[in-house]
């Protein structure tokens, strides 16, 4: 039995080395959207317990790209082509949330977007937006 799309990009996002190295956990992943969580670690930090804006952008891509390839066609791919992240708060607690959506998903490429938060002895705080664009791959078509 093949697994549904969700499962195969949650399979393909937590094999990629990116993905181990900054510990990126899936809490949810459905059609057109994908929640996963990042632990704040002290080797991406630039202040004790404060993450750097690199860790909070790629908790936010994963997040929206990941999204978005849950609407893509059997076997598709899909890539980050475009990103723009908004820090709103300091990233900082015990982990990072980020909540990926689809906005807009065409044959060729896909909006989508996020919210990040910083995770807090259980409470939430927005500390960054994103909003993305991923380019679809029919891999018959790869050069």
């Amino acid at each position: 039995m093949t697994p549904s799309m969700p499962e195969q990009v949650r399979r393909a996002v937590l094999a990629m080395p990116m993905a181990q190295t900054l510990g990126l956990r899936f809490t949810h992943i459905d059609a057109g959207v994908a929640e996963l969580e990042l632990p704040v670690q002290p080797g991406f930090c630039f202040r004790p317990g404060q993450l750097q804006a690199t860790a909070v952008f790629a908790a936010a891509d994963f997040a929206a790209v990941s999204a978005a390839g849950t609407r893509l066609p059997e076997g598709w791919i899909n890539a980050t082509i475009d990103g723009t992240l908004k820090l709103l708060a300091p990233a900082r607690g015990s982990h990072l949330r980020a909540r990926g959506r689809v906005v807009d998903a065409g044959r060729l490429l896909t909006v989508c977007a996020a919210e990040v938060f910083a995770v807090e002895d259980g409470q939430e705080t927005l500390c960054a937006t994103l909003l993305g664009t991923a380019r679809n791959i029919d891999p018959a078509r790869r050069a």
